[in-house]
């Protein structure tokens, strides 16, 4: 199962995007900032999260062997292209997704909006009131892994999302490679956390 590109936990593919050019320079491996792509890659991009989508990275991002793009719908006030891995966290966004490619299909396998999902329900440690803003830092090469961290923002009239301290904690979300999905992990980051599949239930605060 993987995630609507509208609401719900329900499930979408993306068929016939066709193959994906691969380059064979030294730095294929790294992750590349937009608007440095392929007009295949931004196609599956928008057909994901619409025509502002910008694809942040995509290769093997969780070094499982899978091509994966991290798209992002960034937030208005901040410019298009600013940011990336070396200093995303700058980088406000109202939506992101990690979409993977199986075969000639692509499969939406994380996804932040209001709250964050992966195919199984909502991340543990997701906030259970809707979230319109998040502080995302996206961090390929942590001695644990890939690592993207999600830190929801209020944005105001007056205020963007990135002036506003907020208090609230950071997610910290990585492969799991028991699992094979995105989780989120406790304050320890030493262990993963389970989805739920109500944010009602007390297993979805982080603890």
């Amino acid at each position: 199962m993987v995630l609507a590109l509208v609401t719900g936990v329900t499930a979408f593919m993306l068929v016939g995007c066709g193959s994906m050019p691969r380059t064979t320079s030294p730095e294929a491996a790294v992750p590349r900032v937009a608007p440095a792509v392929a007009p295949e890659i931004q196609s599956v991009a928008e057909a994901v999260l619409g025509k502002q989508a910008e694809v942040l990275a995509h290769g093997d991002l969780a070094h499982n062997g899978m091509e994966q793009l991290l798209v992002i719908n960034r937030f208005a006030n901040t410019a298009r292209g600013s940011g990336g891995p070396g200093n995303s966290s700058q980088i406000i966004v109202t939506r992101a997704t990690v979409v993977q490619k199986n075969g000639d299909k692509w499969a939406e396998v994380l996804r932040c909006d209001e709250h964050l999902k992966n195919p199984n329900g909502y991340l543990g440690g997701t906030p259970a009131a809707p979230v319109t803003g998040w502080r995302l830092e996206f961090e390929s090469d942590t001695p644990q892994g890939p690592e993207l961290r999600f830190t929801p923002a209020e944005a105001t009239q007056d205020h963007p999302p990135s002036t506003v301290d907020t208090g609230n904690r950071t997610i910290a979300v990585r492969w799991n490679t028991k699992t094979k999905r995105y989780q989120s992990l406790d304050r320890s980051h030493e262990r993963y956390l389970s989805e739920v599949s109500t944010l009602e239930t007390p297993e979805s605060i982080l603890r």
